[in-house]
């Protein structure tokens, strides 16, 4: 299917807006297409603040409709158990909430920004899309995620090369329990790290230790700045690791 024919099937549609590569370019190709669309970012304690400060900066780019939702995921007990199908119960949190919203203000259909390239396989979220019956355009109409990032920039959208960005419940092991404090800790910190000049990494937490993951271009720089990163994650750990295998960005 083409991208104009979904959206001629579809011309009012709300989407599920994160701020980052592929729900911004179909934000923009929404536009583009002259549906009406209104985007939704769900702001909980499991998103940084700079992914709102993005969203807020591609929809006015866009001139397009955007309303920020709250969303108290850690009320969930079963999500601040962290189980390994804690992305599950959060989409059902957050894409319930867009749904509500979405229908009060008169959008019936609502999106998401699932690309061709993501493996449905490996997302335990994927489940909670089918059952609320959000469609994926970019994945119905055959976008990779490579596509996405070269026609972002063809298109001037400054998100174009923006790193690949996981929520802030990713960086604690599965089991062990989700609070405020280790969130905010695990924002503190990738803020502290990106003030620094890094760039596509993760600071996961094991226990009281950092454990730091870069892509291999990055090592020689953390080697430099070894002296800098210790006095900043010391601040919110005990110990500091770095992981020698690679991260490979997307």
């Amino acid at each position: 299917m083409e991208i104009s024919a979904f959206f001629s099937a579809h011309p009012k549609v709300a989407l599920a807006f994160s701020g980052g590569v592929d729900s911004a370019y179909l934000l923009y190709l929404a536009v583009q297409s002259g549906a009406d669309v209104h985007a939704y970012y769900v702001k909980s304690a499991f998103q940084p603040q700079f992914e709102l400060e993005d969203a807020k900066k591609l929809a006015e780019q866009l001139h397009a409709k955007m309303t920020v939702i709250a969303a108290d995921v850690l009320s969930n007990a079963t999500i601040a158990a962290n189980p390994s199908d804690r992305c599950y119960h959060c989409k059902k949190i957050i894409f319930s909430a867009i749904a509500h919203h979405a229908l009060a203000d008169g959008y019936q259909t609502l999106l998401d920004g699932t690309n061709a390239s993501d493996d449905a396989g490996d997302r335990p979220g994927m489940r909670a899309l089918q059952e609320l019956q959000v469609l994926s355009p970019l994945r119905l109409c055959g976008y990779p995620k490579d596509e996405i990032r070269r026609k972002s920039k063809e298109a001037g959208l400054f998100t174009w090369n923006k790193p690949a960005y996981a929520c802030l419940a990713t960086r604690i092991s599965t089991g062990d329990a989700l609070t405020q404090e280790k969130l905010m800790q695990t924002e503190q910190a990738e803020d502290a790290l990106r003030a620094l000049g890094f760039s596509d990494f993760r600071v996961r937490m094991i226990g009281n230790a950092a454990k730091i993951e870069l892509p291999a271009s990055q090592f020689e720089k953390m080697f430099a700045c070894r002296t800098a990163v210790l006095q900043t994650l010391k601040k919110y750990y005990k110990t500091v690791l770095l992981d020698l295998e690679a991260r490979n960005g997307l």
